[in-house]
């Protein structure tokens, strides 16, 4: 069985290395302009040369988002950027804005193209144009069904993409006006201020300042919060279809997300493929999902159009009971790691393992950069970890985490 590609955000080196390390095909970041995701760290173009080179030693591909809709002012520094990027040698270019795309196509024609999700491909017949344009691939819009995903993989030999994870946009296909009207931040340049996750308050026009009981919780109601996308348990209707890539949202997302997200749909596919696509997942895989933060799950429009049951009402988020608490800095049996989140001697750590493997193990001591045996940890700190059982089989980039108390 020929596996598609598993491909994952990168909105910083960091997360882009922590991909890689739990077994990303492909990566995709922004650069510090034309990306819709202005607000992620995103690369430098000195950091996309050194981003590439990392993720090719490692034969991994590297995609750049230029899928902003472009304003004339914007396309003024376009052309010397699309030469940085052939400089750097990137594997594709992500866009959406047909503006952006004929300057792409006319002075980088070598650099394949991706068209963005935000391009809105639901019908043959767009399909059928932006194939005739010379697009290499099409990432699908997120309102398809799979029968509709299965039409277009029939009437088309160009690769198709679908986005199997994560957040999931209140508008079509990620095209909103919401924040630009609330905030002056428009989402379509990369400024999103996602209000759809705020929580709201009904106030009728001639009361001002008397606030109705719409809420579902003391602090609002969250009228536009929708569930985030999970495809992991449909990955082989996707497979039978004919997908050429399965792409995970989340370039603002945690380091840990990333690593944990793109570790749980690689074990998956992996199983996959050894186990023949009649398989059911075992348990193991539901279980990681629960210590994944997340706005509960949704199959969006993969069967049917969603419904009420598809958004979180009543929060921005599902609580969840794990966080992580380091990244391995330099494996060894006393591994180096850099903190993020607290950690006191005697915790019960949980190290990530490739293909789905967790290890737990105790904290015997700490120990400083200059030496110094400490009680207990803060962020943002590199710390040799004593751990009893000693870990067989840890690795540079790999993540650590623990239950946190209730």
């Amino acid at each position: 069985m020929k596996l598609p590609e598993l491909l994952a955000p990168a909105g910083n080196f960091e997360k882009m290395q922590t991909a890689i390390h739990y077994g990303a095909d492909a990566v995709y970041l922004g650069g510090k302009k034309f990306s819709l995701r202005a607000h992620a760290t995103n690369f430098s173009e000195e950091e996309i040369r050194q981003g590439v080179a990392y993720a090719h030693e490692r034969g991994v591909q590297v995609y750049t988002t230029l899928n902003i809709f472009a304003h004339n002012d914007d396309l003024a520094e376009l052309p010397d950027y699309l030469a940085e990027l052939r400089e750097a040698k990137v594997d594709g270019l992500i866009i959406s804005d047909p503006g952006i795309f004929a300057v792409a196509k006319r002075l980088v024609p070598e650099i394949p193209i991706h068209l963005s999700t935000q391009a809105n491909v639901t019908n043959l017949e767009s399909v059928r144009f932006w194939a005739s344009q010379g697009v290499k691939r099409l990432n699908l819009a997120r309102e398809l069904s799979l029968a509709e995903i299965t039409q277009i993989r029939q009437a088309t030999e160009t690769e198709l993409e679908i986005f199997v994870h994560g957040a999931l946009c209140i508008s079509y296909s990620g095209r909103c006006l919401l924040s630009l009207y609330l905030t002056g931040r428009d989402a379509n340049q990369g400024n999103c201020a996602h209000p759809c996750r705020y929580h709201y308050r009904l106030e009728e026009e001639k009361r001002p300042g008397q606030f109705f009981p719409v809420e579902e919780d003391s602090r609002g109601t969250y009228i536009f919060n929708a569930k985030d996308l999970c495809l992991l348990n449909r990955l082989p209707e996707l497979l039978r279809a004919g997908a050429n890539s399965l792409k995970i949202e989340g370039r603002m997302k945690s380091v840990y997300y990333v690593g944990a997200i793109t570790r749980l749909y690689r074990a998956a596919l992996d199983y996959w493929k050894q186990e023949g696509l009649d398989a059911i997942l075992p348990e193991s895989f539901r279980q990681e999902l629960l210590k994944i933060g997340s706005r509960g799950y949704t199959e969006n429009f993969f069967d049917q159009p969603p419904s009420s049951g598809d958004m979180l009402y009543n929060g921005p988020l599902i609580s969840y009971d794990y966080a992580p608490v380091g990244i391995v800095r330099q494996a060894s049996p006393q591994p180096v790691i850099e903190t993020r989140n607290p950690i006191t001697v005697g915790d019960r750590l949980e190290y990530l393992g490739k293909g789905l493997v967790n290890t737990e193990h105790t904290v015997v001591s700490l120990t400083g950069q200059n030496g110094t045996q400490l009680p207990n940890v803060n962020p943002n700190n590199l710390i040799t970890l004593t751990l009893n059982p000693a870990p067989a089989s840890c690795e540079n980039n790999g993540l650590f985490r623990k239950k946190m108390a209730s």
